[in-house]
This record gives structure tokens, sequence and C-alpha cells, in this order.
């Protein structure tokens, strides 16, 4: 597959650095930076393009500026992608309304088109859009894309006496990499410690999307992310951690 990458820096960067690194030997990643001075209204987007494009199947948009999402329609067709996904990190830099204009204006194109919110959670077959709200696709080159990076899978073992883990495999990683960075440091951690040593892991990778209060969350799309990540090493440990309970009334040994 060939990707398209835009970028504007180092949020972006360090989600096309993790793919560059980690993607088949036959995948082509090209990169470009779209300008960061863009008018309110885009009236004529060749000013702001190139004459030409590497040629790709799929865009992946991980930029920190409204006005790129205006563009895309244009870089599509300049490079002939069949595919977009447009990264929701940040209100700001896609707000939900541009979301909805940029679906219908490449649904008119015939091209597929995601916006997660945030990115990774992505799946090979839906994405978050708002609190408890999945949206779903049906596009390979997409799904293929998602196989790989996405909402972060773990294949975690644990030693049954110690109940420490012992091996984390990384089964689907964040795009930016951090799930790879969380199984790194996870292992030897017990079970009953995994779930929360997992979101201070994530904090600390540090996860780049928003601290800002996301309406459609009513939380940070950082905690948001973060809770992905925990849920995910909590489902895989759940059988080993150890649980106490208690009779209401009474005093706990």
């Amino acid at each position: 597959m060939r990707i398209l990458g835009l970028s504007h820096g180092d949020y972006g960067d360090r989600h096309l650095q993790n793919i560059r690194s980690t993607m088949p030997a036959d995948w082509v990643l090209h990169e470009w930076r779209p300008p960061t001075i863009l008018p309110p209204v885009i009236d004529y987007p060749e000013d702001y393009l190139p004459q030409t494009l590497p040629a790709a199947d799929l865009i992946l948009a991980v930029t920190e500026h409204r006005g790129v999402a205006e563009l895309l329609p244009d870089i599509a067709a300049l490079c002939g992608a069949r595919a977009v996904i447009a990264a929701i990190d940040n209100e700001a830099w896609l707000p939900r309304g541009l979301a909805r204009q940029l679906h219908g204006w490449l649904g008119e194109m015939g091209v597929a088109c995601v916006t997660p919110k945030p990115l990774c959670s992505l799946t090979e077959r839906d994405y978050l859009q708002a609190r408890g709200r999945r949206i779903t696709y049906d596009n390979e080159l997409i799904a293929a894309f998602a196989r790989r990076w996405g909402q972060p899978q773990f294949h975690i073992s644990v030693d049954a006496q110690s109940r420490c883990l012992t091996q984390v495999l990384v089964q689907r990683d964040c795009v930016c990499g951090c799930a790879s960075y969380v199984a790194e440091h996870l292992r030897g951690v017990s079970a009953d410690d995994a779930e929360s040593q997992a979101g201070l892991l994530h904090h600390h990778f540090p996860c780049l999307a928003s601290m800002g209060i996301d309406s459609d969350f009513n939380d940070t799309l950082m905690h948001v992310s973060g809770n992905l990540l925990k849920d995910a090493v909590a489902e895989q440990v759940k059988p080993f951690k150890n649980v106490r309970r208690f009779t209401p009334g009474t005093r706990a040994d």
C-alpha cells in the first residue's frame, strides 16, 4: 500500500515515524507538509498545493490546522487516493461540522473517509465519534491500515504463581507507537497493578491528544485515549487479578 502522510510538526511526525519503522517492507510512505498559514475559507485550493504529489492509495492526515481538511479533496485528486484517514486528536484541528463536510466532499468523489476521535479508536470496522457512539465503515484500504495501527490490542502472558506479567505482545499498536512503549514497560508488573501502570505509561509517553474538555465525551481526548489503552490491558489481566470482596456491615480481614 502507498500512504501519503500529512503532518505539520512533532504531533504528526511521531505518527509517521512509527509507521515508517514498523510498516511492511512492500508498503511505501510519502510525506508532505501542508502550509501552516491558511485563510479562514479557502476559495482557491490550488494556490496552496504543489503541482504534483506522489501517487498514493491512502491519505493519513495528522495535521494541526483546520484548513487542511478543506484541501483534502484536492490532495486526494492529485495523488489518486481512494481512502482518507483524518485524525481528530484535537477538536480545534478538525471541528465536527467540518468533519461532516469532509465526508460529503470525499463521498461525492467516491473516496472513503474516516475521522476517528481520537485516532487510537480506529479498528478494522469502526471508530469512535463520541461517547458510546462508534461509526462503522467498509473499506479494505483503511481496514488494512487499522489491522496494524489504531485501537491498541495486546496479548499478555502472566505467571500463575507470581501473577506478574511475563510477556506483553502488541497485536495492534497505536499510530503514534504508544502501545509498544507501554508493552515494553509492563513486563514484570503485577496483574493487580497492570491497568493503572498502563495509564501512567500512557501519560509518560506522552499522549499528544488534546487536554481540553471535548463536549462529545465530556472528557479530554487524552483521557479517552488512555482509557482505551487501559481497557485493553485490563481485559487481558482480569483472570489473574486478586479481587478482594467484603460484606457491608462487617470488617474485612
